[in-house]
């Protein structure tokens, strides 16, 4: 489709290229490339390779650049601050969107239709076309939403929940006396102590076991808005005389009340809320609104009952509304044809009212993707970043038919991928290779997709041109060495579901998004056996949880919220670093300990950001950043911790190290070899060690979190949970994976996966399938044994996929 025009020609008329020239970002090795524009573009290569430095560090990162030098002299300030990508010239680049695989913020006000703007929609329906109570005034669009004063609940504002405190969450052991502590939920140290003393001075018994104390005593005590001064007169102690004071006394439910809602300190909020208790709020009953919202009503529903269905039967409540010329009529057909973007993406199991911080990254992206495609945008680079995550195979012919519409607009997408499926449909690839890190970091091929079967030095090639003769390596699926049963699963869209898991397997749980995987595996599988092993209440009914000995859950969520945590310190290898170089004879002469070079405490770090190496930038109207520090350049050390060096480098040459490198340069050093070693094989030697856990994907999380727990020596049969551990992960990359994870079984263990990915399916030892449909259509067990049973299943979305990934 591009024949007609010389890629290599930059002054041809209406050049069609993105012509890129000496790229240098993170790892790129001054890449030239050409690009072709209104066109589908994958970006493919292993994991750390440089196609996100291309396509998010250079591409995105310079239409933004160009964007905010457009916009207004407050911005241009900020432009050297955030910093321009590393490159010489790029021509031909349009304005850019990126919708990247970020976790959402963690709001409760954030929802699946905030985010889609279905929730404007269906307020504006309910506003215009809704059915009043006879005498009602008409209300207007606000008055619907949780989220402004006009709507809230006055009670629970707008939340739904309201926070309460009993007497068996203050004190949860009535054995105690107060002096021994009983009064759990009231401050530590002196500030604890004071009101002990106050009560005392009171006349209440703090000596006497909180169960005899008289109702009426407790009552006051915990729940009192009364505040009454006291003087106190403190017992003398042996090493002190402290004199008398006056005392005000607060009741345990006005402290942790307050703490709760107006404490600066994280750590004190969330002691605070271990005391609290949740429940639907008692005026709204957890319907967030005010009481004249919910009195009306849309073809026999209020407006919480329809925010609270499943996308799919929403818009069967919706059709009926679609025909004439009425204000419904019209409202109710734009919400419908909004609702049939996000089902054909495989969403429509979601409703409006879900809270985004529940939603899987891939989730999250594909909401995005359904508004863009309703914006009417012409002329945008749309920058994707593996849209297919979280995904079915099933699902994805919607998503490539999404890409294919908003190409068909005008636009331009380009995407990085590592699913073979999506890579083949695409007009043009840019491999980038051929290794990670150092190794990584070239062009190896920009072309048609076909031509990427001449390029030798790529790790695609072999996975997207599969040779027709070779069949995976036959396995006979392990003998379990017993089974752990699940009876009766009730929760989200689970009934009655009954579940056996083999132990001393590998066991992969599959089904479409929303079918029910992750309730399954991460809450009643794990919480059942978290539940067992801690002693607590059984979740339900359960046999085999005593051939368990160890739970480790493994998921996607961030190491660390900013730039203050990494890789390094997360798995404790950074602690063997300090002290090699606190070690040597330079930091022995100027007294330097090993506390000298950590960047969290003050003396060796740099004072200006703290030792972070980042400070933040706030952009009116626009997302705040991070900007390297102007002080130290990022390095977080101050001159004088710079000076020492082990082997030439100093604490800040080896944060930049990635795991690759630091193996090398650390081959001597087995405290910290054993990390490093372990987060290769987990396929993370591209990081660098002081990478920021900001910078860091749900998926290179996981790795980084199942490296820490490879590193220990444990005994017993641990069974582990992960969920989609080969998010972001390249064919290659996925195979060293899956040695380390066969080896956790090989050695005793189980090993329970939910994937969509079907060669990891077709490697296990198991295969519990969930279906048929996602929401209200899965919830069941469609399938379950060896992956070649599975495969030859009927009804099953995913048996079709598993038997290509066999070879059936």
């Amino acid at each position: 489709m591009h024949d007609r025009l010389d890629p290599h020609d930059p002054y041809a008329p209406h050049d069609p290229y993105v012509r890129v020239r000496g790229a240098a970002e993170h790892n790129l090795k001054h890449v030239d490339v050409d690009i072709p524009r209104d066109a589908l573009v994958v970006f493919t290569g292993v994991s750390g390779s440089g196609k996100s430095s291309l396509a998010f560090g250079t591409l995105y990162a310079e239409a933004q650049r160009r964007y905010f030098e457009s916009v207004a002299p407050y911005a241009r300030r900020l432009i050297h601050q955030v910093g321009a990508p590393r490159v010489e010239e790029i021509t031909g680049l349009p304005p850019a969107v990126a919708l990247e695989q970020r976790r959402s913020a963690p709001t409760s006000r954030s929802s699946v239709g905030t985010v889609t703007t279905l929730s404007n929609s269906l307020r504006m329906l309910f506003s215009r076309a809704g059915t009043y109570p006879q005498g009602a005034p008409r209300l207007d669009s606000d008055a619907f939403s949780p989220n402004t004063a006009a709507g809230a609940c006055p009670e629970c504002q707008g939340l739904g929940r309201v926070h309460r405190v009993t007497e068996e969450s203050l004190v949860p052991d009535p054995s105690l006396t107060i002096r021994e502590g009983a009064v759990a939920a009231w401050p530590g140290a002196w500030q604890g102590k004071n009101l002990r003393d106050i009560l005392d001075t009171l006349g209440y018994d703090v000596d006497r076991p909180w169960r005899e104390l008289p109702q009426a005593d407790r009552d006051w005590i915990l729940f009192t808005d009364e505040q009454p001064v006291v003087t106190v007169h403190p017992v003398r102690e042996a090493d002190r005389i402290q004199r008398p004071y006056k005392g005000t006394y607060m009741s345990a439910r006005r402290y942790v009340l307050h703490t709760f809602a107006d404490s600066k300190s994280a750590t004190l909020r969330a002691r605070a809320e271990r005391h609290l208790v949740s429940a639907d709020c008692p005026v709204c009953a957890g319907r967030r609104l005010r009481p004249e919202a919910l009195a009306v009503t849309f073809a026999g529903h209020d407006i919480a009952t329809l925010a609270a269905l499943p996308l799919t039967a929403l818009a069967e409540v919706l059709r009926p509304a679609c025909t004439g010329e009425s204000a419904a009529a019209a409202l109710a057909g734009d919400l419908l044809a909004r609702i049939g973007i996000l089902t054909d993406l495989g969403l429509g199991y979601l409703a409006t009212d879900r809270p985004t911080p529940t939603l899987s990254a891939g989730e999250l992206q594909r909401l995005r993707l359904a508004t863009q495609l309703r914006s009417g945008l012409f002329g945008v680079v749309y920058v994707l970043d593996e849209p297919s995550a979280g995904l079915h195979p099933a699902d994805g012919e919607a998503l490539l038919a999404m890409l294919e519409r908003l190409k068909a607009a005008g636009n331009s997408l380009f995407v990085v991928e590592h699913r073979m499926d999506v890579v083949r449909r695409a007009d043009w690839i840019v491999d980038v290779g051929p290794r990670a890190g150092e190794h990584g970091g070239q062009v190896l091929h920009s072309g048609p997709v076909e031509a990427l079967a001449n390029v030798e030095a790529s790790a695609t090639r072999r996975y997207l041109f599969p040779d027709g003769r070779q069949r995976p390596p036959a396995r006979s699926p392990r003998t379990p060495s017993g089974l752990l049963r699940l009876r009766g699963v009730n929760r989200h869209n689970l009934r009655d579901v009954d579940a056996g898991f083999p132990l001393g397997v590998f066991t992969a749980v599959t089904g479409v998004s929303g079918s029910g995987k992750s309730t399954l595996v991460g809450q009643a599988l794990a919480g059942t056996v978290a539940a067992h092993l801690d002693g607590g209440e059984p979740l339900g009914e359960a046999e085999g949880l005593e051939a368990v000995d160890r739970l480790v859950t493994v998921d996607q969520k961030p190491i660390g919220r900013t730039p203050r945590s990494n890789l390094a310190t997360y798995t404790g290898l950074f602690d063997a670093v300090r002290k090699l170089f606190a070690a040597t004879d330079e930091a022995r002469a100027r007294g330097y300990g090993a506390g000298r070079f950590s960047f969290n405490v003050a003396g060796g770090r740099c004072e200006e950001c703290q030792g972070e190496g980042f400070v933040a930038v706030e952009l009116l109207f626009l997302p705040g950043t991070y900007a390297p520090c102007a002080a130290c350049g990022g390095a977080r050390y101050n001159p004088g911790t710079l000076e020492v060096t082990y082997r030439g480098a100093s604490i800040a040459d080896v944060l930049a190290m990635t795991v690759d490198a630091a193996a090398d340069f650390l081959a001597d050093v087995p405290a910290a070899l054993r990390s490093l070693r372990t987060l290769k094989e987990v396929g993370l030697g591209y990081l660098r060690l002081g990478q920021p856990a900001t910078e860091l994907s749900g998926g290179e999380a996981q790795r980084i979190k199942l490296a820490a727990e490879l590193q220990r020596s444990h005994r017993g049969h641990t069974l582990y949970v992960l969920d989609e551990p080969t998010t972001g992960l390249h064919p290659a990359d996925t195979e060293v994976l899956l040695r380390q994870l066969h080896g956790l079984v090989d050695a005793g263990n189980t090993v329970v996966v939910v994937e969509h990915d079907m060669t990891v399916a077709a490697g296990a030892d198991h295969v519990v399938d969930l279906g048929p449909g996602g929401g209200a259509e899965g919830g069941r067990i469609v399938a379950a044994g060896p992956p070649h049973e599975v495969a030859r299943a009927t009804g099953s979305a995913t048996a079709p996929y598993l038997a290509r990934a066999l070879r059936l």
